[in-house]
C-alpha cells in the first residue's frame, strides 16, 4: 500500500478534527487541532494510520494538542514454524516433569499412573498458559490491536526447576490510548486465574493425606519440602476439606500445576516494568509513578526470596520501563481506575506466602 501524501493526510484529520495549523518536518507532519473531546475520535484515526503505514500521536504542550505524524515500519512477520516448535518444546519439558512428579508422589502415596497423571498435569499447566495468552489476544481483537501467537518457552523438568518459564505474545501493532493498554494488560491474568482456581480445586481434589508424623519423617529423611501456598489456593483446600488436624497434604501434580499458575498471576500482576501488573500501572498513573512501583516490586520480590526474578526486572526496566500510548493525554476511563486497586488485592491473595488462612 503505498504512503498517503501530505494533503491526503490533512485531508484525512480534517475529517475528525478542526485544523488551527500545520507544521511540515523531514521527518514528520505536525498538525495542531482545536478540540477538547478528542480521544475516541483520535483512536479511530490512528487505527485508520497504522492501516496506511503510519503513526499518529497525540501530544500536549504550552502551546496547544498536536497530533503527530510519522512513518511507521510495521515489524516483520516471524516465521510460524518457531511458535509451533516452542509449543510442541514446552509440551516435551511439561510431560516429563510430569511424569517424574507422580512417580515421586506415587513412592509416598498412590496419586494414580504416571502417564495419566503426566497428561492432566500437562493439560492443567498449560491450560492455564494458554487462557492467560487467549485472554490478551482476545481483549487485543476486541481493540484491533495485531499481536503474533502465543510464544511458549520451555522450561527445565525433573531437577527442582520449573518445567516452563511461561509464554508471551509480541504486539506487532500500536497502543492506542490507555484504555487499550489497561485492558491488554488486565485481561490475561484474570483469564488464566479462572482456570488456576478450577485446576486448584481438583488438584486439592486429588491429593492425598498422610500422617503428620510420617510427614517429619519424610521431611527429614527424603528431603521433602514445604511449599508455601497462597491464600487463594488454601481457599481451594479448605473447600476439598483436605485441612485436617494431625495429618499434612502431599501436593499432587495437578495441584502443583496450579500453585505455579497462581505464582505465574502473582508475578504479572506486580505493576512492574512490562509485566501485564506494569502495565496496568501505567496505563492507570503515568510513567513517574509506574517507574516509582516497578522499583517497589523488585523489592517486594527480593524480600519474597524471588531474587532472580527480581534481578530480571531490575535489569531489563533499566533499559526500556516506559510503553507509551499514542494518546497519553486522554486518561484512563473512571471504571478501570478503581479497579487498580482490587487488582492488588487478587495479586496479594496469589501470591506464596509464609502463613496460612486455615487454623492449626
Amino acid at each position: 500500500m503505498s504512503i498517503p501524501t501530505t494533503d491526503e493526510v490533512i485531508h484525512a484529520v480534517s475529517t475528525f478534527f478542526r485544523i488551527k495549523g500545520v507544521n511540515q518536518t523531514v521527518r514528520s507532519l505536525e498538525i495542531e487541532i482545536n478540540e477538547t473531546d478528542f480521544s475516541k475520535k483520535f483512536q479511530v484515526l490512528a487505527q485508520k494510520m497504522e492501516q496506511r503505514n503510519l503513526i499518529a500521536r497525540l501530544e500536549k504542550n504550552s502551546l496547544g494538542i498536536f497530533i503527530t505524524i510519522s512513518r511507521f515500519q510495521p515489524p516483520p512477520s516471524r516465521r510460524t514454524w518457531i511458535p509451533r516448535l516452542l509449543f510442541a518444546g514446552t509440551i516435551a519439558t511439561v510431560m516429563i516433569d510430569g511424569y517424574y512428579r507422580a512417580v515421586s508422589t506415587n513412592s509416598i502415596s498412590k496419586v494414580g499412573d504416571p502417564i495419566t497423571i503426566a497428561i492432566l498435569y500437562t493439560a492443567s499447566l498449560m491450560g492455564i498458559l494458554g487462557i492467560h495468552e487467549l485472554g490478551h489476544m482476545i481483549a487485543s481483537v476486541k481493540h484491533k490491536l495485531k499481536v503474533s501467537w502465543p510464544y511458549f518457552i520451555p522450561g527445565i523438568p525433573i531437577l527442582g526447576f520449573v518445567p516452563t518459564f511461561g509464554a508471551l505474545i509480541m504486539s506487532r501493532g500500536l497502543i492506542v490510548n490507555r484504555n487499550v493498554l489497561f485492558d491488554v494488560g488486565i485481561s490475561g491474568p484474570v483469564a488464566g486465574l479462572v482456570v488456576a482456581v478450577i485446576v486448584s480445586v481438583y488438584g486439592a481434589y486429588q491429593s492425598p493425606l498422610i500422617p503428620t508424623t510420617e510427614a517429619q519423617e519424610l521431611s527429614a529423611n527424603q528431603g521433602l519440602v514445604e511449599i508455601h501456598s497462597s491464600i487463594i489456593m488454601d481457599a481451594t483446600i479448605a473447600l476439598e476439606g483436605k485441612h485436617i488436624r494431625g495429618e499434612e497434604m502431599i501436593m499432587s501434580p495437578v495441584l502443583l500445576a496450579a500453585w505455579f499458575g497462581f505464582l505465574i498471576t502473582f508475578l504479572n500482576l506486580l505493576p512492574a516494568w512490562q509485566l501485564d501488573g506494569g502495565h496496568v500501572a501505567r496505563a492507570t498513573f503515568g510513567l513517574k509513578w509506574h517507574k516509582i512501583l516497578t522499583y517497589a516490586s523488585i523489592a517486594i520480590l527480593a524480600g519474597t526470596g524471588y531474587f532472580i526474578m527480581a534481578v530480571f526486572v531490575l535489569v531489563l526496566s533499566m533499559r526500556s520501563l516506559d510503553v507509551k500510548p499514542l494518546d497519553d493525554i486522554s486518561p484512563l476511563s473512571p471504571t478501570r481506575r478503581k479497579m487498580f486497586p482490587l487488582i492488588m488485592v487478587l495479586a496479594f491473595l496469589c501470591a506464596p506466602l509464609p502463613f496460612s488462612i486455615l487454623p492449626q
